[in-house]
């Protein structure tokens, strides 16, 4: 099964995909707004790999595939659920795009604007968050324009290259999300 939105879809990762993942997570420009810092071998990219299918469905992450002007389907990254709370109906997200050609594309937008849809509309969740570090104004704009709002930040919540930086929580509700997109469509 595959979830559509506008020029990309979302499918489940198999293992010949996971070539593209350790190319991408161990060039230190896409790892850089990650939480992964060393350096990643296929041999723990197969590890991670045998242990989805060990997580519940909802917490498997999703390949990103953009499609081509030839119509064809090219992997960009991931993205996914995970701490999902089936109580509060709330879960954190993450994303993470290592194709770099398709940096500064929108991208990032539609592809967290799917993954909320999915979220509120799928998986009947409530609240949605994410953790951004604020030396990624990139992906702060593309989760802004997706819906989230900034909610706190923890000081020097992490180490990265050399020095700590800021992260950044953000969330949005499903009231939020319902609002938004019915505004939209009366535009």
């Amino acid at each position: 099964m595959m979830i559509y939105g506008e020029g990309i879809r979302f499918r489940g990762i198999e293992q010949s995909d996971l070539v593209s993942f350790v190319t991408w997570l161990n060039d230190p420009e896409v790892r850089e707004g990650l939480a992964m810092y060393l350096p990643l071998s296929m041999a723990d990219e197969q590890d991670w790999f045998e242990d989805l299918q060990k997580r519940p469905p909802e917490e498997r992450p999703y390949l990103i595939e953009v499609q081509q002007d030839d119509n064809t389907w090219v992997g960009v990254g991931n993205c996914g659920f995970f701490n999902i709370n089936w109580r509060i109906r709330s879960a954190e997200v993450g994303i993470f795009i290592g194709e770099k050609r398709f940096w500064g594309r929108g991208i990032g937008t539609k592809v967290m604007r799917l993954l909320i849809q999915v979220g509120f509309d799928t998986l009947n969740l409530n609240r949605i968050r994410l953790d951004v570090y604020d030396t990624n104004p990139r992906a702060i704009r593309t989760y802004e324009k997706a819906g989230f709002v900034y909610e706190g930040r923890q000081r020097q919540g992490m180490y990265q290259n050399g020095r700590y930086v800021d992260v950044l929580q953000m969330s949005v509700l499903r009231s939020e999300w319902e609002e938004g997109n019915a505004g939209a469509s009366r535009s």
